[in-house]
């Protein structure tokens, strides 16, 4: 959906939307708890009405990831795992309860980008559960296989244009929360993807901390994420088991956080990247790639 009018804004000052947990659209009930998970609750889902209220609280999207591609995301919040006890190597998406393999996903996403060579996504690689190094050669061999030459090599954060991009017809960048990115020249380093989190349940404590670490964005060097997510807490958990996240958390509040986006500027020290759950409720989508135009009116009047 990027018109050339954008081609020459830094990724870094533009705005895009992503979606937290982007793959727990499906977690598999039957499968055992991930190695994500404490201990205690590792014991309570050997009942099958918990792996059930489990699953009302570890899908954060309804969209599959063509879904979601379609509706404008182009951020993705992984968190990936081996199955303790599988033989092979083999590496599953993970929030709870276990995901699609990470090969189906990355082939999904591929898809989409032969259909649409001038759209750029963002893969954040950010939290690795059962995983020594041999796990992680797997996967990112996977990722290689996936992409080729669509990966972008890690460059410094100021170039990396759409121009930049459609010209060396790059198309995915890859942040790698994991010491192993150092050997790759396509692993991009998590620090350049921070994602600061307000880890709390009430909306207004998130507004406030959304504004204090914007007002913190390193200045220069780095993407950014606005995680614009509440987080349920154990007791919150307890007092909703049935009704699950959305009904529980994200529904009341989601009008909230919307108008906090409306209100929102891209830029230097603007929003570069906002995360959701369930990104389908709101009009998030049509409301973030709005706010970009506010880039082209700033360089008219630059003119």
């Amino acid at each position: 959906f990027w018109g050339s009018q954008f081609s020459k804004i830094k990724c870094s000052c533009l705005l895009f939307l992503g979606s937290h947990d982007s793959f727990s659209y499906w977690v598999d009930e039957k499968s055992p708890v991930g190695p994500d998970q404490a201990t205690a609750i590792k014991r309570l889902a050997r009942i099958s009405l918990v792996k059930k209220i489990m699953k009302k609280w570890s899908v954060t999207q309804n969209l599959t990831f063509k879904e979601q591609l379609e509706g404008g995301i182009r951020y993705f919040d992984l968190r990936v795992s081996s199955k303790p006890g599988e033989i092979g190597q083999e590496i599953y998406f993970i929030h709870g309860l276990f995901g699609i393999k990470v090969w189906d996903g990355l082939k999904e996403i591929n898809t989409f980008l032969e259909q649409h060579p001038k759209e750029v996504i963002f893969l954040d690689f950010n939290h690795f559960y059962a995983m020594e190094d041999s796990h992680h050669f797997f996967l990112i061999n996977r990722i290689h296989s996936a992409f080729g030459s669509k990966l972008c090599s890690v460059e410094c954060v100021e170039y990396v244009t759409l121009h930049y991009m459609w010209e060396k017809k790059h198309q995915v960048l890859i942040f790698y929360h994991y010491p192993l990115y150092r050997e790759y020249p396509f692993l991009w380093p998590g620090n350049k993807m921070p994602a600061p989190w307000a880890n709390t349940t009430n909306v207004h404590k998130l507004l406030q901390f959304l504004e204090t670490t914007l007002e913190e964005r390193s200045r220069y060097g780095t993407f950014h994420v606005s995680q614009a997510i509440l987080t349920p807490r154990v007791k919150t958990i307890a007092r909703h088991l049935i009704r699950g996240l959305k009904n529980t958390l994200v529904h009341r509040n989601l009008p909230m956080i919307l108008n906090w986006v409306k209100a929102q500027k891209p830029g230097v020290m603007g929003v570069n990247i906002i995360t959701s759950d369930f990104v389908e409720l709101v009009d998030f989508a049509a409301t973030v790639i709005a706010l970009n135009d506010l880039l082209l009116e700033e360089d008219e009047s630059a003119n």
